[in-house]
């Protein structure tokens, strides 16, 4: 424990080597998407019982899934989605994982759309939609030399507009990850393994930094140090408790409410 800015989960973790780092968008650094989980888990219990009494278990099962699944592709969870519906029996029809992904996708884009909205008009300022903090960190790395990339299982073209709408596109010049549905190339797994491949680098060399357990695992899983972003979305700061629980479980090395002690967070990796 260095304080309330930043919680040491692994203190034998190696500091100071990086020279890549990978970003998840949502929810790490963006909060145009807030609530999505308010709106998954409740589509996703309304399919599956097609008009029935939602049962206690079926709410639970759906929200383990969610906190579980954070961080893949949408295309994914929607896949699991289908399944559920089909094991439970209770919905008159089956739909496909990829009309299952409209349906959400609609759903999700009302609020995405007031948020792009407001922001255009100026109602709300580019950092009033990110984390706190997020753009003078991801500036500092970006000044240290590092490689940035951004992976997200949001589709791909909802990424790039919405990091060009935040005015962050310049930093990542690694690229811009989003999900394609039709490969697999986009996972976040694949996304660490090529930028670990392609540059020859040893995994203490990667800095993972992200909200959800899908990267933090693959993070851990091939070597790189894990930052978790355990964010109050709704305040853009201060700590999340399930999020905390879920990116610990994970097996997260630091721990981190936002970003809005970066002066001392971009110290503590980078120590002199």
């Amino acid at each position: 424990m260095t304080g309330d800015w930043l919680r040491v989960l692994n203190p034998n973790v190696v500091r100071g080597r990086f020279r890549h780092a990978l970003f998840d968008f949502d929810g790490t650094i963006s909060v145009i998407r807030q609530g999505w989980e308010g709106i998954m888990g409740p589509l996703m219990v309304e399919v599956i019982c097609d008009g029935h009494e939602p049962a206690p278990e079926i709410e639970a099962e759906v929200q383990e899934y969610i906190d579980r699944s954070t961080g893949i592709l949408t295309i994914e969870q929607m896949r699991w989605l289908e399944e559920a519906v089909r094991r439970h029996g209770l919905a008159k029809r089956v739909r496909t994982a990829r009309a299952y992904k409209r349906i959400y996708i609609e759903r999700l884009s009302v609020p995405v759309r007031e948020r792009l909205g407001r922001l255009e008009q100026g109602e709300v300022t580019q950092d009033g939609l990110m984390m706190a903090g997020a753009r003078r960190f991801v500036e500092g790395l970006h000044a240290r030399g590092l490689t940035l990339y951004v992976a997200s299982g949001t589709d791909h073209k909802f990424v790039v507009q919405e990091v060009e709408a935040l005015g962050m596109a310049h930093f990542f010049n690694g690229g811009m990850y989003g999900s394609r549905d039709s490969g697999e190339a986009w996972t976040k797994d694949r996304v660490i393994a090529r930028i670990l491949a392609d540059h020859d680098l040893h995994g203490l060399e990667l800095l993972v930094v992200g909200d959800g357990p899908v990267e933090i695992r693959q993070a851990k899983a091939q070597g790189a140090v894990a930052l978790g972003v355990a964010t109050d979305e709704v305040n853009r700061s201060g700590w999340n408790e399930r999020k905390i629980a879920r990116l610990t479980n994970a097996g997260a090395d630091l721990l981190a409410p936002d970003f809005s002690r970066y002066d001392a967070l971009l110290g503590f990796l980078f120590p002199a």
